[in-house]
């Protein structure tokens, strides 16, 4: 399994997030609290958005454990960002490779996952078959979660983001279980176009890996001052998390089960999450 974050707002220096937090990204690659592994060892990610345009979002990705990149601590020094992702993996089974190295993109859009497709080796080929041919060609890399992305596109998530992953992962499910796998789905996703963040959370046996949302700046400026100073997080940042940056009563929310939560210029809705098989 794995770790991330999702960040959208006003452009930060990419270390306030991916270092100094006293449970930043990179401690989590050492040291995750709450993943269903330890050690988050197997490379990383960031997806980075620029102000503005119809620019794709950079990507940069290696195979090198998160904790022991100099390069990454140099990039996280220096770049800004309005919206990023940054992933730290622990491979379920396939390859340690950068393209294998989350977070995925296409066009404008970024997508990362932490969880698995159980018996992936027994389903892929089906579920690769499913993939539109046109975006076959893109795919780069052999993780369930690439795959997981392209299927999300075929069924339409440039037009609908929520339903075509609801699409997505009822194909799954079903495909699954004509296979006798009993829970084929665990997740939690991020996925943006550059102006909208989506994020979900789900498993097929209701038991998903953590998930998390901060409390709006104003209130956190309030109940912690010492830390959320003004030149640090404008208004309207909000972040998405697998697990708390920091142990602050009151910065954080866990995202419920079976949801799905949209983040758009600082403010925030959560729906329902309901997969349905595409017909």
């Amino acid at each position: 399994m794995c770790r991330w974050l999702a960040y959208s707002g006003s452009p930060i220096v990419l270390d306030e997030l991916l270092f100094k937090p006293e449970n930043s990204l990179i401690e989590q690659s050492r040291f995750a609290r709450l993943g269903a592994e330890t050690t988050n060892g197997d490379g990383h990610g960031l997806g980075l958005y620029a102000d503005g345009g119809d620019v794709p979002p950079t990507l940069v990705r290696s195979i090198i454990p998160a904790w022991s990149d100099l390069n990454l601590r140099e990039l996280a020094g220096h770049f800004r960002s309005r919206l990023f992702f940054a992933h730290i993996r622990a491979s379920t089974g396939s390859a340690v490779q950068q393209t294998n190295c989350h977070p995925f993109r296409y066009g404008r859009w970024l997508w990362m996952h932490n969880g698995e497709i159980a018996d992936f080796d027994r389903l892929k080929r089906d579920l690769v078959f499913a993939v539109d041919p046109e975006l076959y060609p893109a795919i780069q890399g052999s993780t369930d979660s690439e795959v997981m992305f392209f299927l999300a596109l075929t069924f339409g998530m440039r037009e609908d983001p929520p339903a075509a992953v609801e699409r997505m992962v009822g194909l799954v499910e079903r495909t699954g279980r004509r296979h006798g796998v009993a829970h084929p789905v665990q997740m939690t996703i991020a996925t943006s176009d550059g102006e909208r963040l989506w994020s979900f959370r789900y498993s097929s046996e209701r038991r998903s890996r953590s998930l998390f949302y901060s409390t709006e700046v104003r209130s956190l400026r309030q109940l912690h001052p010492e830390i959320f100073a003004p030149e640090r997080l404008s208004d309207d940042a909000r972040l998405i998390v697998s697990e708390p940056l920091r142990d602050l009563p009151g910065a954080w929310n866990e995202v419920p089960e079976s949801t799905y939560i949209v983040i758009e210029h600082g403010t925030h809705e959560v729906h329902p999450f309901r997969p349905t098989p595409p017909a």
